[in-house]
């Protein structure tokens, strides 16, 4: 198998795996514990909190463990709202993850104004046009990407910020693709929250973290035991956060690996374009994440191609992994202002630091072959 859908998930590197097994057996205790069997798993989850703080240059004081991405993006956007309820707008992206596109549309059915700033056919965000937005009155909270998941296009994130901090608007970012690809120091960056999650930079699924600013006001969505300094009450995932601390002291010193990873995607992107005749790169070329490739392959199914890759023994996506795996019209694409022929006939292939150059080379000739069986089957499609 070659595993090209790392923005979807990754391998959970084997020495988080292994620092993980002691506390699914024999080091069992409850972190809230007293004792020393307890204790003993409150300093383990410290110390991950620790890692993680020092991936994005924060205090780990700041650091709130959560069961991922989704639930950060929904704490974070719940929090802001419920601190200033006179305020009644909200502004985001036409191009971000379900797990804030979803969120601002509920808040949006039940009175919110929700404003969608565009971006352009490169996938970069209209900062004129999000500046305006700002000056809308009531503006409670804008939140912005950091990185796209389905076209790694990296976002002007301190500028869209800065103008965010000019008006008094609430920022959030959810950084879950950027996190561990491209260094990142929250430090004075006027950011109000930050969403970030293991499985993304090979650490294990069901944990995921929520950065809050110490100079912000953070109202938990989950009461009960008081468990993360009363900001996300139940008994920790110890295990879990042990891995992510673990795959995050591997990011943070795999950073400059990144170098490389982005040379394979370079490969694979030049070898996919000499081998299969029109074939685009869907977002600016330059702002991207290293590991990323969206190309659109023009007269092809995106469907029928995933599933010859499949059976080539190819691992891609269509977009995004958050759709109980149906294969629809990348809205993303969409948003960018293409077809939605083009949409269709897009897919995303995306690296990690395991990906090899032979996989990268089986992967460009087994593209070529998948989608030149298509256009003789399937012609003008």
């Amino acid at each position: 198998m070659i595993y090209l859908d790392n923005n979807a998930t990754t391998r959970v590197a084997p020495e988080a795996l292994e620092a993980m097994r002691p506390w699914m057996d024999e080091a069992y205790g409850n972190p809230s514990a007293g004792y020393r069997f307890g204790r003993e798993a409150r300093r383990a989850v410290d110390e991950a909190r620790g890692q993680v703080a020092d991936l994005i240059g924060a205090d780990p004081g700041e650091i709130i463990f959560t069961s991922g991405g989704t639930e950060s993006n929904n704490a974070a956007i719940r929090s802001a709202l419920s601190l200033r309820p006179e305020l009644r707008s909200i502004l985001t992206s036409t191009v971000e993850h379900s797990a804030i596109e979803e969120v601002v549309k509920f808040y949006e059915s039940t009175g919110y104004n929700a404003r969608f700033n565009p971006v352009d056919s490169a996938g970069r965000i209209d900062l004129e046009a999000w500046k305006e937005h700002l000056s809308t009155n009531g503006m409670a909270l804008a939140t912005l990407m950091w990185a796209n998941n389905e076209t790694g296009v990296i976002s002007p994130l301190v500028e869209a910020a800065s103008l965010a901090a000019e008006h008094d608007v609430y920022f959030h970012t959810d950084a879950v693709q950027a996190v561990g690809k491209i260094p990142l120091q929250v430090g004075n960056l006027p950011i109000h929250t930050l969403s970030l999650s293991a499985h993304k930079l090979h650490g294990p699924k069901g944990i995921g973290a929520l950065w809050v600013n110490r100079r912000t006001r953070f109202l938990p969505s989950t009461l009960g035991g008081g468990q993360e300094n009363e900001r996300r009450s139940g008994t920790e995932n110890v295990p879990a956060i042990v891995g992510f601390g673990v795959a995050a002291g591997l990011a943070s010193r795999a950073l400059e690996s990144h170098k490389d990873i982005s040379a394979l995607r370079d490969r694979f992107e030049s070898g996919v374009v000499e081998a299969v005749p029109g074939v685009e790169i869907n977002g600016d070329p330059a702002m991207r994440l290293p590991n990323t490739s969206n190309l659109f392959f023009p007269g092809v199914d995106g469907e029928g191609l995933l599933i010859l890759l499949d059976e080539a023994g190819v691992c891609c996506s269509p977009g995004s992994a958050c759709s109980t795996g149906q294969v629809k019209p990348s809205r993303i694409v969409r948003a960018m202002g293409h077809s939605n022929a083009r949409a269709r006939s897009s897919v995303r292939f995306s690296l990690s630091r395991f990906t090899t150059a032979t996989e990268i080379n089986a992967a460009i000739a087994a593209v070529a072959r998948c989608v030149s069986k298509l256009r003789v089957v399937l012609p003008g499609r």
